[in-house]
């Protein structure tokens, strides 16, 4: 057991909602930058949490898409609510997973006494890189953020009790920004290239792709730590689409096990398993002494997971 607790939390959900059918999503709207929604979350976290940025001794941004290629995006973050002081900012990528990746991380910074109170956010603007010809990922995605605070805990019951993170990069194509990097750098664009700019999502590819290793990882990871879905009290997946519920039954997870509210939000890239967990512990689903399963699959493919008590 890693020996962590969050002690605040908040989130950021831009005011723009756009329909498509029964399917609710949020785009931020103009002038709203990545940097302002990270901040409302963040000052949100503080607040619940009672301290001061003062208090903080780490930054972690976690999210797929950075606001610019350099410096990171915790960078940027640190420069508006903690300019003039020497916290340390770094960002984590694993795409959709990021932040149960950052957490995992901070959970061995606190273990190892190199940091006390660490703040993670989870934060994209799925909207800036969508492709309005790409109606299955146009209308899959939302922008939010969503921070979380941790810290050491006294209780050897609550924390990190087990993780694991694989990664198949026969997957690697099927989710995709070809360009902005160093393969295709900016300052090459050429309007008849702008697709490749823009996210592109082969979905039967990822589909089939996730149900070739998603099981086989569960099952790993259950068997690693000697566990049974009886020692899960709520997973708490990313929100990657309308498969979620399809997924969790050929796993033989039934309905009210994991909280599924893609309908409501969609697929908030990193900021939504930090959502999720923000928002479940606002409205009471889940509290003090749950044991809660984050998980989910991102580009890559990379299959993520981290067992934490409350």
């Amino acid at each position: 057991m890693r020996k962590i607790k969050i002690i605040g939390h908040g989130v950021y959900l831009p005011e723009n909602k756009i329909m498509f059918g029964d399917q609710t999503r949020y785009r931020v709207k103009e002038g709203v930058t990545q940097i302002d929604m990270a901040y409302e979350a963040s000052q949100k976290a503080l607040a619940s949490a009672g301290i001061a940025i003062d208090d903080i001794d780490l930054i972690i941004h976690s999210g797929a898409v950075p606001a610019q290629l350099i410096p990171a995006t915790a960078t940027l973050l640190h420069e508006r609510m903690a300019k003039g002081k020497s916290i340390p900012a770094f960002d984590v990528n694993s795409s959709c997973t990021s932040f149960i990746t950052a957490l995992d991380i901070a959970s061995l910074y606190i273990e190892a006494g190199q940091y006390k109170t660490i703040l993670i956010v989870g934060c994209d603007i799925a909207s800036a890189g969508l492709n309005e010809n790409q109606k299955e990922s146009y209308e899959l995605f939302s922008d939010a953020a969503a921070a979380v605070i941790v810290t050491k805990s006294d209780s050897e019951k609550q924390g990190v009790e087990a993780s694991l993170q694989r990664t198949f990069s026969d997957g690697a194509h099927a989710t995709e920004i070809r360009a902005g990097g160093t393969l295709h750098p900016g300052y090459i664009y050429k309007p008849e290239d702008r697709a490749e700019y823009l996210f592109d999502m082969q979905g039967k590819q990822a589909l089939l792709t996730t149900a070739r290793y998603l099981p086989s990882v569960f099952d790993e990871f259950f068997k690693k730590y000697d566990l049974t879905m009886d020692d899960v009290d709520l997973i708490i997946p990313h929100q990657a689409s309308k498969a979620l519920s399809m997924f969790m039954s050929r796993m033989k997870i039934p309905e009210g096990k994991y909280a599924d509210r893609v309908s409501e939000y969609g697929n908030m890239v990193g900021a939504s398993v930090p959502f999720m967990l923000s928002t479940l512990l606002s409205e009471g689903k889940i509290k003090e002494g749950d044991r809660v399963l984050l998980c989910g699959t991102a580009a890559g493919l990379t299959v993520n997971m981290l067992l934490l008590s409350l």
